[in-house]
């Protein structure tokens, strides 16, 4: 928790000493604390934190560190209590008003020192560490990054990876922390001190996670119908018996000698397509149908976990990425060394990282290697500003960004083995080959193959229960963080408004994105999921962070922003870190925000 200011520090700037006597040729001060010079900045230097004026000494005002900025006006006030320096000069009849006008500054001072102690911090660094980690670490983690890897050179797409996260990925994904840091705002008021004409960013932001917060809580409410489901002796999609189910319906595990037509379709995705998302009711986009009740109310629950998660600030918060953040990694620990004991495990691994070297030389190996580093990692959405904005101000960022960004990859890498194990496992049952298997992407992936493959493995119900209770933690981290980068940037823009009112506003959040879910739990909701999925999130956030990107490294300045991280740890980024942030990452941003949007039918690729 942060240290309040001493009983002298908070006398030194109430002090009652009257500034009228200043004559032109010294220096105005208010026992020693404040010093008048040309640039008017000042300086409050705390044992865990400062108050600082976060753009060097270029504002009117000295803004403070943990986010709360001097009064940026014309008006008298310096700062913190200070007097504007014409105030020092003024003639003895003017004595009244200047006290007036100090007083008030004074006043105004003392405000803010009480913002500046009232603002949360993390009651521990580690939980600052597993909130990022719980939400770089998310369900795109375990779908996407195995997929995109076989998909385009296996081993070989580690190379262009690794090369896209070390000049594209963990420079914005550092830059963003240290930004947070140091200005202790949240991703709208943040811009009064970097560059008032691109605050249009955070409000982008904001409307992007809502959205985001939305459609992405529905497939998680599709992992609990499935995580509800498991709770039986004989798993739902394992047989052709049920009332859903069609005479297209072929069990590939039967002991029976069944032959695999064209038509046939198996248990467990006739479950998932007809069951659970009951597409077979809409007609499409133009007709999505009514609503399922029974995700409804599965949806209705995880905003109620998420509410009481996140309620009361990054204090509770922080408390519950201990089990959500690391549960994940027991789960996929425990299905790893399960995969890898299942009869054709190798040729699953062999299909996964056997390196097709031709492919580095086609140009989208690389933006998927862009777009999977960028997606991963998560700059953009406001998270990091938010989160970052509570720790204390000498908190070394720039290790918490090599960390955390490396857990993130390595995590990907392992949960492609947890994958790929099992199609190897379906290849060798089905007698296909793993690229026949492979077929499936995004949540069919986990939510039809993956599933199809724990129903024919000894002990199912139990290892159904963990798989889909990991899928569930994975998401319910990154709403979390999603919610919490909404929530710092409005608190801290409107402070007078919801600082004290930080339950009801979260409420009012949470009933606003449950609302803007609707459309989702219709029965042509994965339409609708998968519009958003392709052509909202992907170009917006692309955007944005292309955009905080120049405004940061050419308008703030990359020697400012550089001294500001100097401040903070003691030591300033070198060249490296430099020529990213100006160039390499802009241009990172710039190509694969130019080949996102997908060409296809959506309609068609829904599920």
């Amino acid at each position: 928790m942060e240290k309040k200011a001493t009983s002298n520090e908070t006398q030194l700037l109430t002090s009652k000493k009257d500034v009228s006597g200043c004559n032109e040729e010294e220096d105005c001060r208010e026992n020693e604390l404040l010093i008048r010079n040309p640039k008017s900045a000042l300086r409050l230097v705390e044992d865990g934190n400062k108050v600082h004026p976060s753009q060097g000494d270029k504002e009117e005002a000295a803004p403070i560190s943990n986010g709360y900025s001097g009064v940026q006006s014309s008006g008298p006030c310096n700062g913190m209590g200070g007097v504007e320096d014409a105030q020092c000069t003024a003639p003895a009849a003017t004595t009244t008003t200047t006290t007036t006008t100090s007083a008030t500054c004074r006043a105004e001072g003392q405000q803010q020192l009480m913002e500046l102690e009232d603002r949360e911090t993390w009651s521990k660094k580690i939980d600052f560490l597993l909130s990022v980690i719980g939400y770089a670490v998310d369900l795109g983690n375990v779908w996407r990054f195995p997929y995109i890897c076989y998909q385009n050179g296996g081993g070989a797409f580690l190379i262009p990876y690794t090369i896209m996260a070390i000049f594209g990925g963990i420079p914005l994904f550092y830059m963003e922390l240290a930004l947070g840091q140091y200005h202790r705002n949240g991703c709208i008021s943040i811009w009064r001190k970097i560059c008032p004409i691109f605050k249009g960013i955070g409000f982008a932001i904001c409307i992007i996670d809502l959205y985001v917060a939305s459609y992405y809580n529905t497939i998680m409410a599709w992992a609990f119908y499935y995580l509800v489901s498991s709770f039986t002796t004989e798993l739902p999609w394992t047989s052709c018996t049920n009332a859903w189910n069609t005479g297209n319906c072929t069990n590939y595990f039967s002991k029976d000698n069944v032959s695999w037509t064209l038509y046939s379709i198996s248990p467990a995705e006739e479950f998932y397509t007809r069951q659970v998302l009951q597409v077979h009711r809409s007609n499409g986009l133009d007709d999505l149908g009514g609503i399922s009740w029974q995700l409804t109310l599965c949806l209705l629950l995880i905003f109620t976990i998420v509410y009481f998660s996140i309620w009361k600030g990054v204090k509770t918060s922080g408390k519950v990425v201990w089990v959500t953040a690391t549960f994940p990694y027991i789960i996929l620990f425990i299905l790893l060394v399960r995969g890898a004991t299942l009869p054709g495990a190798w040729r699953g691994v062999l299909y996964y990282l056997k390196p097709d070297w031709q492919k580095l030389l086609a140009t989208e190996v690389w933006v998927d290697a862009a777009a999977q580093i960028f997606f991963s990692l998560g700059p953009g959405f406001g998270v990091l500003l938010a989160y970052a904005s509570y720790n204390k101000f000498h908190n070394n960022c720039y290790q918490d960004a090599l960390v955390t960004s490396t857990v993130n990859c390595m995590t990907s890498f392992v949960s492609g083995f947890v994958i790929f194990t099992v199609l190897g496992y379906m290849a060798e049952m089905r007698n296909e080959d793993v690229s026949e298997v492979a077929k499936d992407t995004g949540p069919s992936l986990l939510f039809i193959t993956y599933a199809e493959a724990i129903a024919n493995m000894p002990a199912s119900t139990f290892f159904a229960i963990i798989f889909f209770l990991m899928l569930l933690t994975l998401g319910l981290d990154s709403t979390f963080a999603g919610l919490e980068g909404v929530i710092t940037g409005v608190l801290d823009e409107f402070p007078h408004v919801w600082s004290k009112r930080r339950e009801l506003f979260v409420l009012g959040l949470i009933i606003i994105c449950f609302l803007g879910s609707l459309a989702t739990l219709t029965f042509g909701g994965a339409y609708v999921v998968k519009l958003f999925e392709e052509y909202a999130t992907g170009p917006a956030v692309l955007t944005v962070v292309f955009l905080e990107a120049v405004a940061v490294a050419w308008f703030y300045g990359i020697t400012q922003f550089c001294n500001d991280v100097k401040e903070m740890l003691g030591f300033a980024p070198g060249w490296y870190w430099r020529v990213c942030w100006v160039a390499i990452s802009p241009i990172f941003l710039l190509v694969k925000t130019a080949t996102e949007i997908p060409i296809g039918d959506i309609r068609m690729n829904a599920v």
